[in-house]
């Protein structure tokens, strides 16, 4: 048997015998999704959102001469929800692509998708995503917050892709903006 028929033999018997092993919901992928990455992180009350403004760290003050409420028996205070960021690159039929951004909980039986916005700014100027990088490939962050470099090209026939930038900062706010360097 010639080698390249060897190496695609064992690689076949790698693929059947390891299918069990795979992710089940891999399947679930859509083969337009181009580019996935993970990172940065998130911390709020079951009121934190991508759409939703960041709550307020402190409660107003009372004014002058109120007195303050007692806090009801029954009120619980609100379980901190951790997490982090996905950004997705989705190829359209024209080849462009249209970039999401997922906030995902994390949760004890499994990560969660709270919430999924298109980034109106990638699909204005319809871009050829090339490549998308996190600013840290060593794991989830610790400082809240998220930081990726979007590598596009708006016409195909360009030969280097420019660089954008989406950063979430530490109170939630997304900006979308072609990078300097």
């Amino acid at each position: 048997m010639a080698p390249t028929l060897l190496l695609r033999a064992g690689f076949l018997g790698l693929m059947l015998a390891g299918g069990p092993a795979l992710a089940e919901d891999i399947d679930q992928l859509p083969v337009t999704a181009t580019f996935v990455i993970s990172g940065g992180s998130w911390e709020g009350d079951a009121e934190t959102s991508l759409s939703a403004p960041p709550a307020s760290p402190t409660p107003a003050p009372a004014p002058a001469g109120a007195t303050a409420p007692a806090p009801a028996e029954d009120a619980v205070s609100p379980t901190p929800r951790r997490g982090y960021y996905k950004l997705i690159a989705i190829r359209q039929p024209d080849r462009t692509a249209k970039v999401y951004l997922q906030q995902i909980l994390s949760r004890d039986a499994g990560p969660e998708v709270l919430e999924s916005v298109e980034l109106e700014e990638f699909t204005a100027i319809r871009p050829y995503v090339t490549d998308i990088r996190p600013e840290d490939s060593t794991g989830i962050s610790r400082q809240p917050g998220f930081f990726a470099t979007v590598y596009l090209k708006t016409d195909p026939a360009a030969v280097e892709p420019e660089g954008w930038t989406v950063l979430i900062d530490e109170f939630g706010e997304i900006r979308v903006e072609r990078a300097t360097n």
